[in-house]
């Protein structure tokens, strides 16, 4: 495996697990574990699985403009995001191309954007183009957050014993 590949700062732990690591958008990411791709699918489909995700780009943008600014980047109207909402879109060119598919959060201090990881300098330089005239901060804060994603019928059971937060009320799409 090559050194000039990322690790996320689970790496070690999935070399532990018997995590068969691979190139994937400059990462050494884990493709399988010792069960194999099929029951660690069915294991999700049924119960629940934890994905390493912190592969994936995260920029935050703030600023008195910064919902008006991305409002302008991407095809879903972010204005009618509730606090706390999240949201899949497409971020687009001028000519209609897409840029990136991107998952948007409306934070209350903050909107935050995850992006591809393979496309997080072409997507953060691209907004960075496009910001002049907007009163928007955007940061690249891959480096201070971390990303899991819990998925399957059981996460909620699982993830509700972290918060006092009831989980099974939250509509889709809810960050907290």
């Amino acid at each position: 495996m090559s050194e000039s590949l990322m690790r996320t700062r689970l790496y070690q732990w999935h070399v532990d697990h018997g995590g068969r690591m691979v190139p994937f958008a400059g990462w050494e990411m884990p493709v399988q574990y010792t069960t194999g791709p099929i029951e660690e699918h069915h294991v999700t489909r049924r119960s629940v699985g934890l994905f390493d995700i912190d592969h994936m780009g995260q920029i935050s943008l703030t600023g008195l403009d910064a919902e008006r600014f991305l409002n302008r980047l991407v095809t879903w109207d972010i204005t009618q995001m509730a606090e706390y909402e999240a949201h899949y879109a497409l971020m687009c060119y001028e000519t209609g191309g897409i840029v990136d598919d991107v998952f948007i959060y409306n934070l209350p201090d903050k909107w935050f954007v995850v992006v591809n990881a393979d496309n997080l300098a072409k997507d953060y330089d691209w907004m960075m183009a496009h910001a002049d005239g907007y009163e928007v901060t955007i940061k690249d804060v891959s480096v201070d957050t971390y990303m899991l994603a819990l998925q399957g019928p059981r996460a909620i059971e699982l993830l509700q014993h972290l918060t006092p937060a009831n989980l099974a009320e939250m509509p889709r799409f809810t960050a907290l």
